[in-house]
């Protein structure tokens, strides 16, 4: 039994001098792979901030009533134009402010009301899409930047071997080999979660931009109905 106990805690031992830790292996490529790692890192910080505070903002604008353009055409149609400036004002959302800009501008000719709508929403979607682009642009450099730690550490690993005439031993081309592999795995990870995050907020954009032109087309066709 004492043998079977002795035996155990030495796999326990050996488990433990071999085990890595993922802090370990991230700070185990060496000079050159922390510093890409930490790079890295920053870029995931930047990703995921931009990702929620977009969210945030989109859900936000996204909230829209149903009985909101009912309420718009009872009152243009009574005459009651302030009254439907003051209901948009109310409301606050991208429709409303879009509605509101067609609303400040009968009176004036189709065209000149069509066209103040058209650059209404332009100024809508840029808001919308304000930082997006810079996930699109973590998504295509984490990977490129993981890419170059590996061309990095595959370079120490060779120069190890070469500087020892070929009898490097396996912990001096350990470091560059690490670091070849974890700012690879580091780099795919941090490009995958900004390029799902882009894409989802993309789609979610999409969904108010199609809200906004529904909302314009029934306000122009508004103006166009006989009195």
């Amino acid at each position: 039994m004492s043998t079977i106990l002795q035996t155990a805690e030495e796999v326990d031992v050996a488990t433990e001098e071999n085990g890595l830790s993922i802090i370990d292996l991230l700070i185990s490529g060496g000079t050159a792979g922390v510093v890409i790692i930490a790079i890295l890192f920053v870029l995931l910080f930047v990703a995921v901030y931009i990702y929620f505070e977009r969210l945030f903002a989109i859900k936000a604008a996204s909230v829209y009533d149903e009985t909101f353009m009912h309420q718009i055409r009872d009152n243009v149609a009574g005459g009651k134009i302030e009254a439907a400036k003051i209901l948009c004002a109310q409301t606050n959302n991208p429709v409303s402010r879009l509605t509101e800009k067609g609303i400040s501008r009968i009176g004036h000719p189709f065209e000149d009301i069509n066209k103040a709508i058209e650059n209404a929403g332009r100024l809508e979607v840029y808001k919308l899409e304000k930082n997006v682009s810079i996930l699109a642009t973590v998504a295509g450099a984490a990977p490129m930047i993981g890419f170059l730690g590996t061309v990095i550490g595959m370079i120490l690993a060779f120069h190890n071997l070469a500087s020892s005439s070929g009898s490097a031993d396996m912990g001096s081309l350990a470091e560059g080999i690490y670091t070849a592999m974890t700012t690879t795995v580091a780099g795919l990870v941090v490009g995958i979660v900004a390029y799902i995050g882009y894409n989802h907020l993309v789609v979610k954009t999409d969904k108010v931009v199609h809200q906004m032109e529904a909302t314009a087309v029934d306000f122009l066709d508004l103006l166009n109905e006989p009195a």
